[in-house]
């Protein structure tokens, strides 16, 4: 997604940053887009209409289609593995919490139930688990795994600062995660791995500048994610260790929220 013509819209590109495609041309807010497994569909947010949404249209952006329609608002639509359901949280229930849907917007089931917010589902590899980011216990997020039905709810980070937007690896090994666990000079903003039960938390991207929304590819070979640290927002790739940093996108306004293919 991108503010480089006026206000978010989604775009894409080939996993190198060549071939940038626009795909919606709207007056409103277009973001967080996410794939389908199949590669075929793309949903994503959008304030069309009152608050939040979820649409979907097909990857050339065609056959748009509205899944929620609700007074509150519907946001971060993330995919099963098998492109039947779709999770979203909706603070339709008086705060934010995780809910699922058929991929055509029917059977709208309510996961969560907790009086603190409940942020970013993404599920495991296998459809069986949902990772989360969660303000529970009067504190700042931690990242959580619950059973796709929503019961045996697994706290798995335990952190004063903030840990938010999990990214399950390709063979749901690893969760990748972004953080502010280290503030430094007024910035902040880390790219981290840990084991899927929370162990083995390592630290992958570490810079001054803000570095958040981990995407893995899907070899499980890199990671995509967005960073502020030539002076905006921009996409960048690395391996999966760390290591060869590259840029994709290089752009005065802002490009963050990426989302791989394997299509």
């Amino acid at each position: 997604m991108s503010q480089r013509n006026g206000n978010y819209d989604i775009y894409v590109m080939d996993a190198d940053g060549s071939n940038l495609t626009r795909l919606t041309f709207h007056p409103e807010v277009d973001s967080w887009p996410a794939w389908s497994p199949d590669g075929q569909r793309i949903a994503f947010e959008t304030t069309r209409n009152r608050g939040y949404d979820i649409y979907v249209m097909d990857a050339d952006g065609s056959n748009l289609t509205r899944l929620t329609n609700h007074p509150a608002s519907s946001l971060r639509a993330a995919w099963s593995p098998d492109g039947q359901r779709i999770a979203f949280i909706s603070n339709r229930d008086g705060n934010f919490e995780v809910y699922v849907m058929d991929a055509d917007g029917s059977n709208v089931t309510r996961l969560t139930n907790h009086p603190a917010d409940d942020y970013n589902p993404v599920w495991s590899p296998d459809g069986r688990q949902i990772a989360f980011s969660a303000a529970r216990d009067g504190r700042e997020e931690d990242v959580y795994v619950m059973d796709a039905n929503g019961s045996n709810v697994t706290r798995l980070t335990n952190h004063p600062e903030h840990d938010f937007s999990p990214a399950w690896s390709p063979d749901g090994r690893q969760i990748a995660f972004a953080s502010h666990r280290f503030i430094r000079d007024g910035s902040w903003g880390d790219i981290y791995v840990m084991d899927a039960d929370g162990s083995n938390v390592t630290l992958l991207a570490n810079r001054l500048e803000y570095d958040s929304s981990p995407a893995w590819s899907p070899d499980g070979r890199q990671i995509a994610f967005y960073s502020s640290r030539d002076g905006n927002r921009d996409i960048y790739v690395m391996n999966a260790d760390g290591t060869n940093v590259t840029r994709l996108t290089n752009h005065p306004a802002s490009d963050t929220g990426p989302a791989w293919t394997a299509e």
